[in-house]
């Protein structure tokens, strides 16, 4: 797919075992709101991925800061930007992994961060800021995976053999062979040139990228390679960033699927859905603002409704709610021909438990108070 970072100015693209916590793994992949304890955690955590884009598309209150103005770029979800430098970014992603990594792995990623700023400097991306804050924001986007130290080191490093003269021999001897063997595969999968997106091309493609790749860890770092540039997509060209779009859509978010980071796949297809039909974008995503109060309201109450069930059966849980992002709704209302008003299921409720017989009971206390719809 050519050089995947759209960065150097200098140079021409070419076309175009993730530990997925329960929480975050399921169609919509919407990250979950409305754990009773979540208000209280808010303002201690950073946020979940780079960018500050919790605000983006699909997210809780994603929709009241869209279309502000009659124009497509009001609502344009990819012009993400932040003041803070790599460094200070480099800093969140530390906070980030402190509760995870140890020691040794936290001097690792410092000296992986230091070796790529070495690496890349005097390099920029096409939207003007240091090439090195593109690498430190895949990580922070697999750091929210709670991925391991050579994945997080890997993807902090991945565009140096590709972009600088480091070769995998240095990468080897100054961190270990596990991480060049992942900086190799990412190298590998980005050289991949996609002339033409034919629906049994883009499957060939699929199966290329995972038969090639014997340690799973290169697909989750590239998919977040992908995920980032197409947050900040804005910075090519109308035909690149449609191009890159089909190709997000065609490859990399059903291999996010496939996969089960729900996380990554959502917001890879939103994005997607924003550059190859922006109106139809916009209208979604307008009828959901529209409608956000009256299901905020509605879904508070069947959390109640639920926390309240699951203590009468004492069965210690989380519950979660989610909205579902805009190509899933849109999906919906194409494939079904439904009007936005005939679909019932803009949010989703998820239920956490410990055990498998506590899930069975969360089941059918959940089954008391609403039957299951037939064929669904």
């Amino acid at each position: 797919m050519g050089s995947d970072a759209h960065d150097l100015p200098e140079r021409e693209e070419a076309p175009g075992d993730a530990k997925a916590r329960l929480v975050s793994v399921d169609e919509g992949g919407e990250p979950l709101i409305g754990h009773p304890r979540a208000k209280d955690a808010e303002g201690s955590r950073p946020p979940r991925f780079s960018d500050g884009s919790d605000e983006l598309i699909g997210r809780k209150g994603a929709q009241a800061l869209s279309f502000d103005a009659n124009v497509i770029g009001a609502a344009d979800p990819t012009k993400v930007t932040h003041s803070k430098t790599p460094e200070e970014r480099f800093a969140d992603l530390q906070e980030a992994t402190s509760s995870y990594l140890g020691p040794y792995e936290e001097e690792m990623l410092k000296r992986a961060f230091l070796f790529a700023r070495k690496a890349h400097k005097g390099q920029c991306r096409k939207s003007g800021e240091p090439f090195v804050a593109h690498p430190v924001e895949v990580a922070i986007i697999l750091a929210d995976l709670r991925m391991d130290v050579e994945t997080l080191c890997a993807a902090l490093l991945h565009d140096t053999v590709e972009d600088t003269d480091t070769t995998l021999d240095d990468l080897s001897e100054m961190f270990n062979p596990a991480i060049a063997q992942l900086v190799d595969g990412v190298t590998k999968i980005t050289r991949i040139e996609v002339k033409e997106l034919s629906d049994e091309q883009a499957a060939t493609i699929r199966k290329m990228f995972v038969a090639m790749n014997k340690d799973i860890r290169v697909i989750v770092i590239k998919l977040a390679d992908r995920l980032h540039n197409m947050r900040t997509l804005s910075a090519l060209r109308e035909d690149r960033r449609i191009f890159k779009a089909r190709e997000t859509m065609e490859i990399y978010a059903p291999i996010a699927h496939r996969l089960g980071i729900g996380s990554i796949k959502w917001e890879l297809e939103d994005l997607s859905f924003f550059h190859l039909e922006p109106q139809k974008f916009k209208q979604v995503s307008r009828m959901v603002a529209e409608s956000r109060a009256q299901r905020e309201e509605y879904l508070g109450n069947v959390i109640d409704i639920l926390r309240g069930e699951m203590d009468k059966v004492h069965i210690d849980c989380q519950i979660m709610g989610r909205p579902k992002h805009l190509y899933s709704i849109y999906r919906k209302m194409t494939v079904r021909g439904k009007d936005f008003s005939e679909i019932y299921d803009l949010i989703a409720v998820r239920i956490i438990v410990n055990t498998v017989a506590e899930c069975y009971s969360a089941l059918g206390a959940v089954h008391s108070l609403w039957h299951p719809m037939p064929g669904r």
